[in-house]
């Protein structure tokens, strides 16, 4: 048997710990936080002004400067 949510929690607490440690197991549970603020509104906010052509000029142009460095 599995035992209850407390033990189950419990058990998860040590066995991520026992392999990644105490700041590996915060690092790893903090990837499940929810955060706080609007996401759709923030998004809106950081993308209002963003267009298909300037994501493709944003490409070329990072692209090119690939080329003329060297780094493909």
């Amino acid at each position: 048997m599995i035992g209850n949510l407390a033990e189950i929690r419990e058990k998860g607490y040590k066995a991520l710990s026992k392999e990644l440690g105490a700041a590996g197991t915060v690092v790893f549970l903090r990837q499940f936080e929810s955060g706080n603020g609007n996401y759709t509104e923030e998004r809106e906010e950081l993308l209002k002004d963003l267009t298909i052509d300037n994501i493709v000029a944003s490409i070329e142009k990072r692209k090119n400067e690939q080329i003329a460095n060297k780094e493909y």
